[in-house]
């Protein structure tokens, strides 16, 4: 089964100003059926590494979403005193049933997007992607729009695994692309000693559009730009995902599959203007934060800086 848990104010402390000049003194903790309707963020964990077990992965990523917690309430606030920031605790994966949690995680999604409020889900295992993008579009379908949704996934792999034997971490994009048509999908920084011959197979036939890592650089900024506008192009949504696996084991050591072949921090946060500046973006998450295998909360830090930059670049 899955549960819910309260969020909690032992996640959000640092200094205190007394003038909300931190995130921990901004933000307010909330139950999803206490959400306030409003262009807000949303906090959501997604503390499940059920999915990362049975993908044969380094277990720990359940703690991801506190780690990051703690480390985003230590940094600045530079938000408007109207712009409102919400923590909705963590759907916790229970006696491994990871599909449960899934589906609660699904549904909490489409009842935050319904109010307006902009979800930020903290992982957990990369099976967090299909029970988030299944309750965006619940959401929209719910709104009798057309659910036109692109995926940009920041990661060293492709996780399009075939889920013939039973679902991991590995085939979110895949279960995702089974039941959806048409199936629009763009990875960045997929490294060819992370996926095998037949991934690679997999996504040709699924016509999925990928940049190898050792293209992903700052000095092909402006070709990445294209590609990801062509993308956003063909889509009227976008849902980012981002696999904390995916940067370089220097920035990031604490995931649950880290090598020093990954990507840098820099692009990332290009890409993300990117696409935060298209007003497409209507939901993100982290994936696959293990702080079982960071180092001075190095791994927490750079997730939570991403997130800090993402809540401070969208207009409310």
């Amino acid at each position: 089964m899955a549960n819910y848990l309260k969020a909690t104010s032992e996640n959000w402390i640092g200094r205190t100003s007394g003038d909300q000049l931190y995130l921990h003194e901004k933000i307010e903790l909330l139950t999803p059926e206490q959400t306030p309707a409003g262009r807000h963020f949303s906090i959501l964990g997604y503390a499940c590494d059920e999915g990362v077990r049975r993908n044969q992965g380094r277990v720990g990523a359940a703690n991801g979403p506190n780690s990051i917690r703690k480390m985003l309430g230590k940094m600045p606030n530079h938000l408007s005193e109207s712009q409102k920031v919400y923590d909705f605790g963590d759907i916790q994966c229970d006696d491994g049933n990871m599909e449960a949690c899934q589906e609660l995680l699904s549904k909490t999604i489409g009842s935050l997007l319904d109010k307006g409020t902009f979800p930020i889900v903290l992982g957990g295992g990369h099976d967090v992607a299909y029970g988030h993008y299944n309750g965006i579009k619940q959401h929209l379908l719910s709104s009798n729009k057309l659910p036109s949704i692109g995926i940009i996934n920041f990661d060293a792999h492709f996780d399009l695994r075939d889920d013939s034997f039973g679902s991991n971490s590995g085939t979110p994009f895949y279960q995702i692309a089974n039941e959806n048509e048409p199936f629009h999908y763009l990875c960045l920084g997929i490294r060819k000693d992370a996926n095998d011959k037949k991934l690679f197979e997999t996504a040709a036939s699924l016509d999925v559009t990928y940049v190898m890592q050792n293209t992903f650089r700052i000095e092909f900024m402006n070709e990445i730009k294209t590609w990801i506008k062509a993308f956003l192009k063909k889509v009227n949504h976008v849902y980012v995902t981002i696999d904390m696996d995916g940067f370089s084991s220097a920035y990031a050591p604490g995931s649950s599959a880290a090598s020093p072949m990954g990507f840098a921090p820099d692009i990332v946060l290009e890409c993300l203007d990117t696409i935060i500046s298209s007003e497409k973006l209507i939901s993100v998450d982290i994936a696959e934060m293990n702080p079982v295998y960071d180092s001075d909360h190095q791994t927490a830090k750079l997730a939570a800086s991403l997130v800090h930059h993402i809540i401070h670049r969208i207009m409310p």
